[in-house]
């Protein structure tokens, strides 16, 4: 299993001293660090590689963005679907908030709603057994229970 996420958190440039990471997604009282980033040299002992974040059982500690998730299968996954992409329900339209971004090659692009779509259709289709998903927008949240065959909780 896996926990991933919408781009809408920094991604810290650098590790702590010790090689270990940042936390920083933080919702609340949770709190965990993004996968290493791709040129990430000096790591702690139990922190993977971003290309073997996927696939490391010390992964599991780290959330996964697009990026390192895309081609990877999981039994089970967990999606943080971020205030990038809201749906709102007066217009019944999906809205792309670029201000709510990490991504900064997304966020410049002219196509962001399209590109931030494809993110989530990736995230959440990870899971091969299940997926769970978190929704930091209610109103989005409520949209996408009506249109799911069945509800568990």
């Amino acid at each position: 299993a896996r926990m991933t996420a919408g781009f809408c958190w920094e991604w810290s440039k650098n590790t702590k001293t010790d090689g270990t990471l940042y936390e920083d997604v933080i919702i609340g009282e949770y709190s965990r660090p993004w996968n290493a980033r791709p040129e990430a040299r000096k790591l702690a002992k139990n922190i993977p590689k971003a290309t073997l974040w996927a696939s490391d059982p010390n992964g599991i500690d780290q959330i996964g963005c697009v990026y390192t998730a895309q081609g990877f299968e999981f039994d089970y996954v967990g999606v943080i679907f971020g205030k990038d992409l809201v749906f709102d329900m007066e217009t019944q339209s999906w809205i792309g908030k670029k201000d709510n971004s990490g991504d900064t090659v997304v966020r410049r692009s002219k196509d962001f709603l399209s590109l931030v779509k494809n993110t989530y259709r990736v995230l959440l289709s990870r899971g091969l057994k299940g997926c769970y998903v978190h929704f930091m927008d209610k109103e989005t949240e409520n949209f996408i229970k009506t249109r799911m065959e069945h509800v568990f909780y």
